[in-house]
């Protein structure tokens, strides 16, 4: 998540090296850490468990139980836990929610389903972590233009 805040500040953001947030880059691998990479973690044993590993549907199932169920509750904890560390009023934050949580909700539907379909049917199982980890370099980097922009002060 860090290497994503970091590609985001330099590259859409276009500051120099020199004018880095290094609170919010910190913050992002924080947030990798201590609740993405957990969270995550602890819901793909629950998919391994409901799902299986092995059957012709199995990475549709898990697809669409992660986009269906786990997704809209996640992002809406992420953006929430990021305005918590940025010290943002539940007011600030509920606004942040109103407005950008159906964009990014929309984003993630736009990139993940098939991303995801992809990792579970064509990728030999030894390299999926390592194409989600590309995916999600990706995405961290959107997640953090949006978790950034726009704040309500």
């Amino acid at each position: 998540m860090a290497c994503g805040d970091f590609i985001c500040q330099t590259v859409v953001e276009q500051k120099t090296l020199k004018n880095i947030e290094t609170r919010r880059l910190v913050r992002f691998a924080f947030l990798g850490t201590c609740f993405v990479g957990p969270t995550l973690r602890s819901w793909y044993l629950v998919l391994e468990k409901v799902c299986g590993v092995s059957g012709k549907t199995v990475g549709l199932q898990k697809m669409l139980l992660d986009q269906g169920l786990f997704v809209p509750v996640f992002l809406a904890n992420f953006l929430t836990v990021n305005g918590l560390l940025q010290n943002h009023s539940w007011i600030q934050i509920k606004e942040k929610l109103k407005r950008d949580y159906f964009e990014v909700l929309k984003a993630n539907y736009m990139l993940w389903p098939a991303a995801q379909l992809f990792n579970f049917y064509i990728v030999p199982f030894q390299h999926r972590v390592m194409v989600v980890n590309l995916v999600a370099l990706f995405w961290n980097t959107y997640l953090a233009w949006k978790a950034n922009t726009n704040n309500v002060d």
